[in-house]
């Protein structure tokens, strides 16, 4: 995998179960990387788990990505320490329960985490990529646009509506140099699926569907993410790449 020396990478959820992992193997790859989670614990642990080598190119912002203003700040600041070369638009919260007894400010509130933060972090970092005539902005999706999962519209609502963007984006920046692309995880074994109250029956659920009759892990995703940084990618845009272990085939 060719390096990513020198690219400056801002990366919502960077503290989370996929993110902890991927965020340390992109700075292994040369990165610098703006790390954004509203979790102290979880960016504290992040940082204790980074290289002493590679602190210096890991920085850590703690926020609610609901918060705009909040998140407005922080952008403002990293944006002025130095141009962003990609996104990654990774957080998502994921609220379960049947659809009627989601309240509409339910809805708004999962869009305010999941998708409007992904608008405010791409228009943040477009100028500077725009300028540059390169870019990259990977949208983290979800299996569950597949259907088959219940009491999780909000959720799946929103990654339907990172996906539309995925594409609008991809046609609107390609001539800039910019690709966007999408991952779609399938069921990792992360604290998302501490919401199931029968947690071995739903990894044996997991590994009967999937061709792969293994668990996948935060490498199979950064695996993925640092495919779609790479310069050998730049002609790959608009597109939703599943990592799944095969449950679904397109």
């Amino acid at each position: 995998m060719a390096s990513l020396t020198g690219r400056r990478i801002l990366y919502t959820g960077a503290a989370g179960g996929l993110g902890h992992q991927t965020t340390i193997e992109l700075m292994e790859a040369g990165a610098e990387v703006c790390a954004l989670d509203r979790d102290v614990g979880k960016l504290e642990r992040l940082l204790a788990d980074t290289p002493a080598d590679m602190k210096s190119r890991l920085h850590l912002a703690e926020v609610d990505l609901a918060d705009r203003p909040a998140l407005d700040s922080v952008l403002a600041r990293l944006v002025a320490d130095g141009p962003l070369d990609a996104v990654i638009n990774n957080a998502a919260i994921y609220p379960a329960r049947p659809f009627e007894e989601f309240a509409i400010a339910d809805h708004d509130h999962v869009h305010a985490v999941n998708v409007g933060a992904a608008l405010a972090c791409a228009k943040a970092a477009l100028p500077g990529m725009r300028a540059r005539g390169w870019g990259r902005i990977i949208n983290i999706t979800s299996i569950t646009l597949s259907g088959g999962w219940e009491n999780l519209a909000p959720y799946v609502q929103s990654k339907g509506a990172l996906l539309g963007l995925t594409r609008a984006w991809a046609r609107e920046f390609g001539k800039w140099g910019i690709t966007v692309n999408a991952i779609a995880p399938g069921a990792f074994p992360t604290d998302a699926e501490k919401i199931h109250p029968d947690p071995e029956g739903y990894n044996g659920m997991v590994l009967e569907r999937q061709s792969i009759k293994r668990r996948g892990n935060a490498a199979d995703i950064a695996a993925s993410i640092k495919f779609f940084l790479s310069d050998e990618a730049g002609f790959i845009t608009g597109q939703s790449l599943a990592v799944n272990g095969g449950w679904t085939m397109h």
